[in-house]
This record gives C-alpha cells, sequence and structure tokens, in this order.
C-alpha cells in the first residue's frame, strides 16, 4: 500500500462519520430531555431514523475495529507491544457499544407497544421508553472511558513514530485524559457533565485533527526490512 496512513486516515474519517449519525444527529431529532410524552412521540413519528440510528451505532463500533487494525499496521513498527495494547482496549469497547444499543432497542419495542405490554398505558410506556433512552445515554458514559484509554497508547507511538508530528501525540494524551474525565464526571458529578464537556473541547478535538492529518498528509512508516537490509554507512 503506498500511502497506509492516508488508508487509515480514510476508514478513520468515514467511520466517523456515521458515529455521529448514530449519537449525534439521531438524538437531537428526537429526544427531547425532560419530556418522556414528547421524546416517544418522535421515536414514533421518526422510526425509520431511529431504527438507522441503531444501525449506525452497531455498523460504526463494528467498523472502528478495522480503523484499529489500519492504525496497528501503520505503527506497529514503533513498538508492537504499545500497538497491540491499543488494539486491545478498542477491541474491549465494542462489546460494550453493542450491547448498549439494547437499550435503544427497548425504547422502540415500548414506544411501539407490542401485544405483551397491554397491561401497561400509553403514560407508563413513555416513561419506560425515556428510562431505556437515558440508559442508552449512561452507556455512552462508560463506553467513554476506554474512548479515552486507547489514545494513550496511540498517543505515545504517535509521539515516538518520527514520521508523524510528535505535537499530535501530545494533543492524542490530552482527548485521552478529556474522554476519562468525561467517563468519571458523568459518573460521580453528572450535574456538571455538559460544564466540563465544554471545557474539554478543545482536547477532544485532537482526536479530529489527527484523523483529518492522516486523510490529507497521509503516513509512511519507514521500510524496516529494507533499512536492516542495506549495508552500514563506515
Amino acid at each position: 500500500m503506498k500511502n497506509p496512513g492516508r488508508f487509515a486516515g480514510l476508514l478513520y474519517v468515514l467511520t466517523s462519520i456515521i458515529g455521529f449519525f448514530a449519537m449525534g444527529y439521531v438524538p437531537g431529532k428526537v429526544i427531547v430531555h425532560g419530556n418522556a410524552a414528547a421524546t416517544a412521540s418522535n421515536i414514533s413519528a421518526h422510526e425509520t431514523l431511529f431504527r438507522l440510528g441503531i444501525a449506525g451505532g452497531l455498523v460504526g463500533q463494528a467498523a472502528f475495529i478495522f480503523v484499529a487494525l489500519a492504525l496497528y499496521d501503520l505503527l506497529k513498527g514503533v513498538s508492537r507491544r504499545h500497538a497491540s495494547l491499543m488494539l486491545l482496549l478498542i477491541v474491549v469497547s465494542v462489546p460494550i457499544a453493542f450491547v448498549n444499543e439494547l437499550n435503544s432497542i427497548a425504547a422502540l419495542v415500548l414506544v411501539r407497544g407490542a401485544d405483551f405490554l397491554s397491561v401497561l398505558d400509553k403514560t407508563q410506556r413513555e416513561v419506560l421508553a425515556m428510562l431505556f433512552v437515558k440508559l442508552h445515554g449512561q452507556g455512552f458514559v462508560v463506553a467513554e472511558m476506554f474512548w479515552g484509554l486507547w489514545l494513550f497508547p496511540l498517543g505515545l507511538l504517535v509521539y515516538r513514530s518520527r514520521f508523524l508530528p510528535r505535537f499530535l501525540g501530545v494533543w492524542l494524551g490530552l482527548a485521552g485524559v478529556a474522554w476519562v474525565v468525561l467517563s468519571l464526571t458523568g459518573i460521580l458529578l453528572p450535574q456538571y457533565q455538559d460544564k466540563v464537556d465544554k471545557y474539554l473541547q478543545p482536547a477532544i478535538i485532537g482526536e479530529i485533527v489527527f484523523m483529518l492529518w492522516l486523510l490529507i498528509m497521509g503516513a509512511r512508516p519507514p521500510d524496516l526490512n529494507a533499512a536492516a537490509s542495506s549495508p552500514a554507512v563506515r
């Protein structure tokens, strides 16, 4: 492959677009915070969009494994141990996100009102649907821990690579800290989560800069085999 960095960047960007659609666009169109009836009504009225959001979440998370593999191939020459750790942390996060989509499916089932739910009135179903929507959001709080942890070995690999700018490695490390802080804030101090998220955006943007750098500038690791077989300079 002529430019493995650009290939990794392309996968990264495409997967991120799917992720934004599933985790940003769809909830913004459907969820009305603090209003179970309006949220349930939106899910019912935009059922196809809601289902696409679920599918996008599953596809995006599965596709991110291939992003991690592409980054592993790009950076394994720097440190195979750290590249393997990066890959492991991504693989661990995917089942969490997959299971989390069951909360959205549960909300959809409640809104549709299957026969076995006839014992519950409409208001009760709406409240329960809102509960599962909230749990879906809390599932992302758990996943954010791993979204941050994998960036630490990635940042170190980029910093030590010598074929990528060191500032990207530092920025990725800061993004990792930001995601971990967001996860812990969502668990320990949820009332401050929105405010903390706002302050940490400059750090989180580092991941976006990294993927765009790969896509636009590309990256080619040195050919270690060629370097090893070349005659020593006396």
